[in-house]
């Protein structure tokens, strides 16, 4: 097994907000040149990039936002269903006035983020992605064990949304199942920060009902049927890291990617689980870099 560098809970950097239809959403801005924007998914906020930025901003703008109603973001009284997340993420980037913008998205972000590029595609330079929604969930053969299992439990009528809103189940459960290195209290109290106020863990909550597989949630379906269509005759590079056991991303899924999608660049990062940007964020940042020098700079 690989020896990783040392790695720190430590959030060194500088808080930026911005007015977005009416809130505060937050985010960190580091180095200069193309904007490269990173975008996490549920239930993590921009700090699961922290030890990315150092290195990926020594080759370009750097931006890391929180999606709304998680990290530091503001809160408001909101579905927070992932089209309240879309239309948010394009008021961000039309409020810092991003130009040719190169999107790294892990999970969930990669479902806002694909959305994003496919509608406005003259003003992104590159698609870069782990453990992303490439295409839709026809049924529980296509995820990982332990996500049929996690999601069959909190998906459940009878359990579910208490141990979400109350016992915030998918910071202090699934994220230490889905890390291939045991993250530390310190940085577990970082991720369960922003969840600390009562109610706080809707969005969460939100998630979880958004989650398809098969033909419902019909909308959220044809969400990601739609851009996966688009992203199949698009042109613009796309860097696709995987690792083994993946979540969302089985090795039948980087095969679907190969034979499907056009420009792709694919990059093994051996063992890796969901949460690899806390496991093997340098490896992460190797691959960007190479990719986006190659590609986008």
């Amino acid at each position: 097994m690989t020896t990783q560098p040392q790695l720190s809970s430590e959030f060194p950097f500088t808080s930026n907000y911005v007015d977005v239809h009416g809130s505060k959403m937050h985010y960190i801005d580091e180095g200069e040149g193309k904007p490269i924007l990173f975008l996490h998914g549920v239930p993590t906020w921009s700090y699961m990039w922290r030890h990315m930025i150092p290195e990926v901003s020594q080759h370009s703008r750097c931006i890391a936002v929180d999606l709304i109603g998680l990290g530091k973001s503001d809160k408001p009284d909101m579905p927070y269903r992932v089209f309240d997340h879309i239309k948010y993420i394009e008021g961000f980037i039309e409020a810092l006035n991003l130009k040719d913008v190169t999107l790294m998205m892990h999970g969930w972000g990669s479902v806002i983020g694909f959305d994003y590029a496919m509608r406005h595609q003259n003003n992104v330079a590159g698609l870069a992605f782990f453990e992303a929604r490439v295409r839709s969930i026809l049924d529980e053969e296509m995820i990982a064990l332990p996500v049929k299992q996690w999601r069959s439990k909190l998906q459940s009528a009878d359990g579910g949304f208490n141990e979400i809103m109350d016992g915030n189940a998918l910071v202090n459960e699934v994220m230490p199942s889905g890390s291939l290195r045991k993250l530390t209290e310190e940085e577990m109290q970082h991720y369960r920060e922003p969840f600390a106020q009562a109610g706080s863990c809707l969005p969460l909550w939100q998630y979880v009902q958004d989650l398809p597989c098969g033909e419902k949630p019909a909308d959220v379906v044809e969400l990601i049927s739609r851009y996966s269509k688009a992203l199949q005759t698009s042109d613009i590079p796309k860097l696709m890291m995987f690792g083994v056991p993946g979540f969302f991303t089985t090795i039948e899924t980087v095969q679907w990617a190969k034979d499907n999608l056009p420009n792709l660049s694919l990059v093994d990062l051996d063992e890796a689980m969901h949460y690899a940007p806390e496991y093997k964020p340098h490896e992460m940042s190797s691959a960007l870099i190479e990719w986006y020098q190659q590609h986008i700079a």
